[in-house]
């Protein structure tokens, strides 16, 4: 089983939105046994909160179930909890980190940098474009199912 972790400031738009995301696709390809995701938040600030009502109605709108969630923190622990901590933005990275205290075992990663045009993924909390981070997410979490689609070796 791949453990996936996905990582943001507040896990209430981002993060949440691409465990929505990954579930909704791995779902359409019959994976589920094969993967458990989650998401989590570098920050406190919006520790036990719903998802942002922006990511609520984007799901809403391209027919994706947003799964059922309440904001958490990132911890230590899941370094070891998990295979894959992917992060939104280069922020993300660095406080995860910090909290990691580094990344002995290459397993901190930003979602776009599997795809074929790595860069953030911008804030919908600052910038209020909840559909280009959908678009983002969705380029982000195909590119993630294709690289372990050509690395299933490594995951048998």
């Amino acid at each position: 089983m791949i453990k996936i972790l996905f990582v943001c400031h507040g896990n209430i738009c981002r993060s949440t939105m691409a465990e929505s995301v990954m579930t909704y696709l791995v779902a359409g390809k019959n994976l589920q046994e094969r993967f458990q995701i989650a998401s989590a938040a570098t920050s406190r600030e919006e520790i036990g909160n719903s998802p942002h009502y922006g990511t609520v109605a984007k799901l809403r709108a391209v027919g994706i179930p947003l799964v059922p969630h309440r904001a958490v923190q990132m911890t230590k622990n899941d370094y070891q909890k998990y295979d894959f901590l992917i992060g939104m933005d280069q922020m993300n990275i660095r406080n995860m980190l910090r909290i990691t205290n580094g990344d002995s075992e290459h397993k901190i990663f930003r979602l776009l940098d599997f795809g074929d045009s790595p860069r953030d993924i911008a804030d919908p909390w600052y910038t209020g474009n909840f559909d280009e981070t959908y678009e983002d997410i969705l380029e982000g979490c195909n590119a993630l199912l294709d690289y372990f689609s050509k690395n299933a070796h490594a995951f048998s």
